[in-house]
């Protein structure tokens, strides 16, 4: 009898999509300010606001919002919005993201995908587009700009056109942080990830960039910063 109550129960639990409540995460108070709005007029009420992933984690450990739409850079912290992304989904399987970003670069919006977001849109894209991305991904399905699918699926037929396509998400986001100057012990901390994992990381990074050393490595993160900031 106690199964079958359980069963029942989860039968009649609202799937994901339509969890009350949206997180927005970004570091701007004016785009908050945007998102805010659109989402108001995409007829979601309960909008929740953060403006770095810390508090973009704690927010939706408290809230636990259907949806959550978060930036990728924070500062001077690289693609560290691939890392809330991945926590977010680690706390929730089944939590439904869409990732928003200045960068048009085919190899970051895979590593969105690949660290968990079900959906990639631009920050330059119009009022329309970002409302048909927030709809997609509501609704449980995948939404990238055409141009990037295009080039993703490139990147699958050409591996050697960037670099860049080498590298996992965790690679790409230590990369992006060298780039910037930071310590290994800076990544470490930022990334929640002990000295000797980022060490260790990365090695594997100058192997597959072919990098002969750090200087070296530091040398490829500036030419690609472009698609890292």
């Amino acid at each position: 009898m106690i199964a079958a109550g359980n069963r029942a129960e989860r039968a009649t639990r609202p799937p994901p999509a339509l969890r009350d409540g949206l997180l927005i995460v970004d570091d701007h108070p004016v785009v908050l300010q945007g998102f805010r709005r659109l989402a108001e007029e995409a007829g979601i009420a309960r909008v929740h606001e953060a403006a770095d992933i810390v508090s973009g984690y704690r927010t939706f450990h408290r809230h636990r919002p259907g949806l959550v739409v978060t930036d990728l850079s924070f500062g001077a912290d690289g693609l560290s919005g691939l890392s809330l992304i991945r926590r977010i989904r680690a706390l929730d399987p089944v939590a439904r993201i869409l990732a928003f970003s200045m960068h048009d670069d085919p190899v970051i919006a895979a590593r969105v995908l690949e660290s968990g977001a079900l959906g990639f849109v631009l920050k330059d894209s119009s009022v329309a587009a970002f409302l048909e991305a927030l709809d997609a991904v509501r609704a449980g399905r995948s939404y990238l700009p055409h141009a990037i699918a295009t080039g993703i699926a490139t990147l699958d037929l050409t591996p050697r056109r960037s670099p860049l396509a080498r590298l996992t998400a965790r690679e790409l986001q230590i990369l992006s942080l060298l780039g910037k100057g930071r310590s290994y012990s800076d990544i470490a901390g930022i990334l929640t990830l002990n000295y000797r994992s980022v060490v260790s990381a990365t090695s594997a990074i100058r192997l597959k960039l072919g990098a002969g050393s750090l200087a070296e490595l530091m040398h490829i993160a500036l030419t690609q910063d472009g698609a890292l900031r």
